[in-house]
């Protein structure tokens, strides 16, 4: 049996280890915790990586930029 948890570190507590064992009571398991680095998750498909760089020039060079009016959001 496998499952992920996708989570803030800040969210860890007693519930969530509770819960882990009770999904995996008397069974040996394995943790692997690493950083989510979303950039490199969404630049994993050649269209994501090109519409990234993409945004990120038009960002340092303030083009093709969005206003948008708070009071437009209400």
């Amino acid at each position: 049996m496998q499952t992920s948890y996708r989570l803030n570190a800040k969210d860890l507590d007693h519930h969530f280890l509770e819960s882990l064992k009770t999904l995996f009571q008397d069974k040996e398991i394995e943790i692997i915790v690493y950083d989510i680095d979303e950039t490199a998750y969404l630049s994993r498909s050649e269209a994501n990586q090109r519409r990234l760089l993409e945004a990120i020039e038009n960002a340092e060079n303030g083009t093709n930029l969005i206003t948008v009016s708070l009071e437009g959001l209400e």
